[in-house]
């Protein structure tokens, strides 16, 4: 045997026994990825809501902003983070630096832009069939944007399980404000980097095949989203007189 199929069974071997390093790090990849998908979608479905209905001076340089932060590095955002948390930063006080709040702060602001843009694209779109009849009975912005939103739940819960798969898969921030500290900070991304630089394939593979794990499982749920979008908006076509249009009574 080579070393590429030495490693991939001993990778394997350590997937299934559920190696206690692995499956250490597994867990911490997943816990803060979690919370700062939590965090992201909670703000950027808000503010999406309401940047998708608000009209107001500045809105186009605001989104002219808010695109372009969608092709930010995460090596910049770590940078950045990294100086407002560095001792001579503004928020030096706080001693995140190294550390799991950190790593959170930075994956929160590298998907917030993502969700912000993609939601104030959805429901301005929505806006534009319903959005009248909502704006007729004095909603709002935010309550509007919220409404509309809501209609178009299926495709929203697309993005948020699109947002989770684009926070566990980036390196670069959570490397440079998490200092991929053994037992501390150490996630899937940056684990994998390290040990493929120190030669321990295996371990690097078994990391690998659990990210590839969790990206697939993530696409196969957007998948059944979209078919479960998909039927549910042909039932509404095949029986008009059971959907209620957003804003109308029951």
């Amino acid at each position: 045997m080579n070393s590429l199929s030495e490693s991939t069974a001993v990778a394997l071997q350590l997937v299934l026994a559920r190696d206690p390093t692995l499956v250490a790090i597994v867990a911490r990849s997943l816990s803060v990825s979690a919370l700062a998908c939590v965090l992201a979608c909670g703000l950027g479905l808000l503010a999406g809501a309401w940047l998708g209905v608000a009209r107001f001076r500045g809105r186009d340089a605001l989104l002219t902003l808010l695109n372009t932060l969608l092709a930010m590095p995460s090596v910049v955002v770590g940078l950045l983070v990294y100086l407002l948390l560095s001792r001579s930063g503004p928020l030096g006080f706080l001693g995140w630096l190294f550390s799991y709040k950190a790593m959170v702060l930075a994956q929160t602001i590298l998907v917030l832009p993502v969700v912000t843009a993609l939601t104030r694209q959805v429901v301005q779109d929505v806006d534009a069939a319903h959005g009248e009849q909502l704006q007729s009975l004095g909603a709002p912005p935010l309550v509007r944007g919220l409404l509309l939103a809501w209609d178009e739940r299926y495709a929203l819960l697309t993005l948020v399980i699109a947002s989770f798969g684009r926070a566990i898969s980036e390196v670069g921030a959570v490397m440079i404000v998490g200092g991929n500290i053994d037992g501390f900070t150490r996630v899937m991304t940056t684990a994998i980097a390290l040990e493929t630089s120190k030669g321990d394939l295996p371990l690097a593979l078994g990391l690998g095949l659990v990210l590839m794990g969790v990206v697939l499982l993530l696409n196969s749920v957007i998948a059944v989203v979209r078919r479960w979008r998909e039927q549910h908006d042909a039932q509404g076509i095949a029986n008009p007189g059971s959907v209620t249009v957003v804003g109308s009574a029951p």
